[in-house]
């Protein structure tokens, strides 16, 4: 269903309705700490031709338009921000005044955030939005929400006339600490998630935990998977940290989000910074993606949270780690038993042999050969495409039998 949305000039846009909402539409949950807002972080994300800056810090979205303005194509170039409703309707207008307050022209489409709409036929809904408001080469978009958003507007940027920026302001912990960060954007097909494209580095990408306030508790739980991910992979410290403090994490203090969240942020700089597109190394990052995409897809996208999904994911690879002996049983079980920590997950329901088949579409899977990123302890992981089949069909019976 479409209906219309007026934006800041009286113009008339398109509105996917929100059929539920990640951001609570009751009551904002208070963070305790607060920061201050002069306290910000930078990461460096190093692409060609040119890197850009990752800034979180407390308080940032209040001078969102100010960092917007830095990274505009010239000085005539009008804004396009791309949203949901919950997001905007908690957090629209501190955007929105910073927006006006940098005396920037902007415009305001929104779509639906859960991942039904990650589709091209929203793209192209966008994409002729953008052209009846007389959109240009020189216009730039700002993704406003979370991952959908994100990915969604991101890719419309890579392909509306051939290309244009992108700011990304995520608002969700996934978003925040991995998805909004490393050019990754695309919709998913009937057949899988993310199948349709491509490689948009944004020009800036602007994290205020603060706006983590009003996320759901099971959207917001969902989001720390991601950040345990990067700890298995690449960083033992932030696994230990959130090992051994996830009541602290859990209550959303503000100090310890933005400590999650920056370690996050500067493991997926690290690794898209060396490799890019995804040649060699940056595979790492889909520690728990295989399984977790084939749970996805083979539920219709309508039973898990896209973090739910991956955490049964690596609890699946650390079985198979664990049985083809590329880890030991210590190793798999911590990192079992510290994703359990931020659950509850959803029951697996679907068959089994349906999950295996959705293997193989998965676009990781090169030359018919199912590609698995195993740990081999905590900080570390291979890259494994010889997994037998029977241990893999031993990993997903172990997860939808998983009480």
């Amino acid at each position: 269903m479409i209906v219309p949305s007026t934006v800041a000039n009286g113009s008339v846009v398109p509105l996917w309705s929100d059929l539920h909402g990640i951001h609570s539409p009751s009551k904002r949950i208070s963070c305790s700490n607060h920061l201050s807002s002069t306290y910000m972080q930078k990461i460096r994300v190093r692409t060609k031709p040119n890197g850009y800056v990752v800034q979180v810090g407390a308080g940032l979205l209040r001078r969102a338009g100010r960092e917007v303005r830095r990274v505009l194509p010239s000085a005539g170039s009008r804004v396009f921000v791309i949203t949901s409703p919950n997001v905007r309707r908690h957090w629209g207008e501190a955007l929105e005044k910073s927006l006006r307050d940098a005396r920037l022209p902007y415009e305001v489409l929104e779509m639906h955030d859960g991942e039904p709409a990650k589709r091209l036929h929203t793209v192209e809904q966008l994409a002729e939005s953008l052209v009846d408001a007389k959109a240009d080469r020189k216009s730039l978009l700002v993704a406003f929400g979370g991952g959908v958003v994100g990915d969604s507007a991101g890719f419309l940027a890579a392909i509306f006339m051939r290309g244009i920026p992108v700011v990304q302001i995520p608002t969700t912990v996934v978003s925040q600490g991995d998805a909004s960060i490393g050019g990754k954007t695309g919709v998913n097909l009937r057949g899988g998630k993310n199948l349709v494209g491509s490689f948009h580095q944004p020009s800036t990408v602007l994290v205020d935990p603060d706006v983590l306030e009003t996320l759901d508790e099971r959207e917001f739980r969902s989001g720390l998977f991601e950040s345990l991910k990067c700890g298995v992979i690449r960083d033992r410290d932030l696994f230990d940290f959130m090992e051994r403090n996830p009541k602290r994490i859990l209550d959303r203090d503000s100090r310890t989000m933005q400590r999650v969240i920056v370690d996050s942020i500067r493991v997926k700089a690290n690794v898209v910074s060396a490799d890019e597109k995804e040649s060699d190394q940056r595979r790492v990052l889909n520690f728990g993606h295989t399984i977790g995409h084939a749970l996805e897809a083979a539920t219709d996208y309508s039973q898990f949270l896209h973090g739910e999904a991956v955490a049964w994911g690596m609890i699946a690879a650390a079985a198979i780690a664990r049985e083809s002996r590329t880890c030991n049983a210590e190793t798999a079980e911590r990192i079992t038993a510290a994703t359990r920590l931020y659950g509850p997950l959803p029951r697996i329901e679907c068959d089994v042999q349906n999950v295996l088949d959705r293997l193989i579409a998965d676009k990781k899977t090169v030359a018919g050969a199912v590609h698995f990123v195993l740990p081999q302890k905590i900080g570390k992981v291979k890259i494994s495409g010889d997994v037998p089949v029977n241990i893999v069909r031993n990993a997903v019976e172990l997860i939808r039998n998983h009480a």
